[in-house]
């Protein structure tokens, strides 16, 4: 951690974040505002800029940090809206929407030029996008590319969990808040929670799975700040309380999970992950 401080103490280089954001709005006029997993992934990408800097902030990152941070917020996410247009779906098996969005961005036609002028990090912002979705974050040797691939994985998990206090269940998971709550989970599942883990999309069955694995995710936090964060919101009470299970045996391992994932972001050694 503090190899990563003294790299990211800055160098007078700042990036134009309102005009990103203007250039951003332009590009979401190719698309239907008004679907509403369109509007979804809109204010998600919005609430990940914001939690982005706020994480950066509380590290006292330096303004280039900052900037950079929720410059890769705003544009980690670009490929899911083709990925909603052409499937109407956020499942990973219709398209890795980070390989797209970081082609999309860093291809032949540079559409990150849109977004900033200054070419001295496509790297970096490459890297982070393309990979913040990866199931295990691993290929990545650079320090300062490193600590921003981590940062916008927090990012994006933080504002996830504002996702699924208010995102409708049926824009998120395909079926009514009923049916969300039906059935057992299954064993894949719940063998990944116990070695505290994040859930496969392949293993994942049922509805029940995917809430699971909304809760799941959160064993793949790096940094303390964004720990603060998910403890100040009670972010995990909430998000296993929203839906109502059926089962007896769910309600007892929901609870565990809970109890669990409490602890977990509690340790210290959530704090100095490589």
């Amino acid at each position: 951690m503090q190899n990563e401080r003294k790299i990211r103490k800055g160098c007078g280089w700042m990036i134009d974040i309102a005009h990103a954001k203007q250039e951003f709005e332009k590009y979401l006029d190719e698309y239907d505002r008004e679907d509403e997993q369109i509007y979804l992934k809109i204010e998600h990408t919005y609430g990940v800029v914001k939690y982005a800097g706020e994480i950066a902030g509380r590290m006292e990152c330096s303004g280039e940090d900052v900037e950079l941070a929720e410059l890769i917020g705003l544009l980690h996410d670009i490929g899911r809206f083709e990925q909603i247009r052409r499937f109407h779906s956020f499942e990973p098996g219709t398209m890795d929407h980070a390989v797209f969005g970081a082609d999309l961005l860093f291809g032949e036609e540079k559409m990150i030029r849109r977004f900033v002028k200054d070419d001295k990090f496509d790297e970096l912002i490459d890297a982070a996008i393309r990979k913040h979705s990866d199931f295990k974050l691993e290929g990545i040797h650079d320090t300062r590319t490193l600590f921003h691939a981590k940062l916008i994985r927090d990012a994006d998990k933080l504002d996830n969990c504002r996702v699924k206090l208010e995102a409708s269940i049926e824009a998120m998971l395909g079926v009514s808040e009923e049916t969300a709550g039906e059935g057992l989970i299954s064993p894949k599942v719940w063998e990944s929670c116990l070695r505290r883990e994040s859930v496969l999309s392949a293993d994942r069955h049922v509805p029940v799975d995917y809430w699971v694995s909304y809760l799941a995710q959160y064993y793949d936090i790096n940094f303390p700040e964004t720990c603060e964060i998910i403890e100040e919101e009670d972010y995990i009470t909430k998000i296993a309380d929203r839906i109502h299970y059926q089962e007896q045996d769910t309600r007892d391992r929901i609870r565990i999970l809970t109890e669990d994932l409490k602890r977990y972001l509690e340790m210290p050694a959530v704090s100095v992950k490589e």
